[in-house]
């Protein structure tokens, strides 16, 4: 996994990066890339038709009405998030925790964020009657909120949201006219799609909301920037909208590189080699965030159960005496010492807006597979890969160096 820098404490490049899976690329993308090497310009603003089409189809297939006309796509889910906010105007609402990258597009378009407590349940959705509180509170204090951020499959907490919360907070939003933009980035990395329900805020309240996908997510690599938007097709403003985000990520420069888009398309097109490769990556990473979830919780903390995505988010507040006997006080320092003790980034709870006092971090289930792509092409496909020798021993020492924070510090001294 990629290293930060021993400066890295708060700096926006410094960042956590979103969980990787850890594989190698598909051949077929591959492919596809290097066929379209010598495409030498950009896709048009928003993406072309061949992308949008594809796009589009993603999400029919997902009972979502969606025609090209609706779909912008841009290089990173990042620019394109900083498009949709300002083109929307007003303050933002978030998630208390949220995805590290969210709030600093609202920090250099200067736009107030305000964080939402979530539900006991789950993470990524704020709570209804926080929701509106928040709300008031802010319109009280002459502030301005327009928008709402959520993710159904969330990350840091690795939760997907109930539908009836899910459901309560999208009321409570759009009946405070807040416009709904809908991550659902991680949508496709359900541990065990049979057993949960994810539904679209976009299928609660078609008319309110925008949703938002980075490929990297699940269908290509990271490296190969591309995201897209899916904006409501009968809402009134969603052409004025639309029109402006184009003009922002024009202005901007964010045009989806010519090389890139085939396989993207592709990729959004949803083909064999595509699909076994994000059912079993989920499945994959599901096993062994199950296996990195029993560890937490015999070390003595917490954790919800993991139901997406490649990470765990951990709740070390019930070892709080033993990591304080080691100058550990907040998620800053929390964060120091565990990347130091597992030696892979750990990034503290601080980096996804979570409260600094509070002693919650995330764990990438990539660090387990294994330090080489050989290592880690070994447990895909695996029925039980986190009982693989080489993951079963990263477990088993992750879950012996939380045991060891729970424990009393040594005294220096000898007595």
């Amino acid at each position: 996994m990629r290293q930060t820098a021993p400066e890295s404490r708060g700096p926006v490049r410094y960042g956590p990066p979103a969980p990787g899976p850890g594989l190698p690329v598909l051949p077929g993308l591959a492919a596809l890339l290097a066929a379209a090497a010598d495409r030498t310009g950009p896709e048009p603003p928003g993406g072309g038709p061949v992308l949008r089409e594809a796009a589009a189809g993603y999400w029919w297939r997902r009972g979502l009405r969606t025609h090209p006309g609706d779909v912008v796509a841009a290089p990173g889910a990042p620019p394109l998030l900083l498009a949709l906010i300002a083109a929307h105007g007003g303050d933002l609402l978030l998630p208390r925790p949220c995805p590290a990258w969210w709030a600093p597009q609202a920090r250099l378009l200067g736009r107030p964020a305000y964080h939402v407590p979530t539900p006991a349940e789950c993470g990524g959705v704020p709570d209804p009657y926080a929701l509106l509180e928040t709300v008031r509170r802010v319109r009280a204090e002459g502030g301005d909120p327009r928008l709402l951020l959520l993710s159904v499959a969330d990350d840091p907490t690795a939760t997907v949201a109930p539908p009836e919360i899910l459901r309560e907070a999208c009321e409570a939003a759009v009946a405070e006219g807040l416009h709904i933009i809908s991550d659902e980035t991680w949508r496709d990395t359900v541990h065990q799609p049979q057993r949960t329900v994810l539904l679209s805020p976009a299928e609660m309240c078609p008319d309110d909301v925008t949703v938002l996908v980075d490929l990297a997510g699940s269908l290509t690599p990271a490296a190969w920037p591309c995201a897209v938007a899916r904006f409501p097709p009968a809402a009134d403003r969603a052409a004025e909208l639309r029109a402006r985000t184009l003009d922002i990520l024009t202005a901007l420069g964010a045009l989806v590189p010519g090389p890139f888009a085939p396989a993207a398309a592709h990729a959004l097109d949803e083909p064999e080699d595509v699909t076994v490769r994000v059912r079993l990556t989920a499945q994959l990473h599901g096993a062994v965030a199950a296996a990195a979830h029993r560890e937490v919780l015999a070390a003595g903390a917490l954790a919800r159960p993991p139901r997406a995505g490649r990470h765990l988010y951990a709740d070390l507040g019930p070892l709080r005496a033993g990591l304080a006997a080691r100058g550990v006080t907040d998620s800053f320092e929390l964060e120091t010492l565990l990347t130091a003790r597992l030696g892979t980034p750990v990034p503290g709870g601080h980096r996804f807006g979570d409260e600094l006092g509070a002693l919650r971090a995330r764990f990438d289930t990539v660090a387990f597979l294994g330090d080489t792509a050989e290592a880690r092409a070994e447990t895909l496909g695996s029925a039980h890969p986190e009982e693989i020798p080489h993951v079963a021993a990263a477990l088993s020492g992750f879950g012996a160096a939380l045991r060891e924070l729970a424990a009393p510090a040594a005294d220096p001294t000898g007595h």
